[in-house]
C-alpha cells in the first residue's frame, strides 16, 4: 500500500486510477495523517441458493411455503380497500 501526500499536488488522477485498477491500494495523507484510501470497487455477489438451503437446514425448516389457499389468486372485491378493518376486540368474543 502506497502513501501519497495530497500537498504534493502532482498526483496524476489517470496514473492513480491505473494503479488502483491493478489492485494497489493508495492512501492519501494531509499533514502525515490519512484522509482517504483509494481502492477498486468491490463486486457484490448475487443470490446464493446453496447458502439459502444451508440456512433453512440449519434452522430446521424443510419447506418455505406450507399452505396456499385455493382462492389465493381470486380477484379481490371492488370495495376491499374501503372496508373498515375488523375490530380486534369483537373477534375475540
Amino acid at each position: 500500500m502506497d502513501t501519497i501526500p495530497v500537498e504534493r499536488g502532482d498526483i496524476a488522477l489517470d496514473d492513480l486510477a491505473r494503479r488502483v485498477e491493478a489492485g494497489e491500494r493508495v492512501v492519501l495523507t494531509r499533514g502525515g495523517q490519512p484522509v482517504a484510501e483509494v481502492v477498486a470497487p468491490q463486486r457484490v455477489g448475487g443470490f446464493d441458493p446453496e447458502a439459502g438451503r444451508r440456512f433453512l437446514a440449519e434452522h430446521g425448516i424443510d419447506r418455505i411455503v406450507t399452505y396456499i389457499a385455493d382462492d389465493f389468486d381470486d380477484p379481490l372485491p371492488d370495495d376491499f380497500l374501503l372496508r373498515p378493518l375488523p375490530d380486534a376486540a369483537a373477534e375475540k368474543t
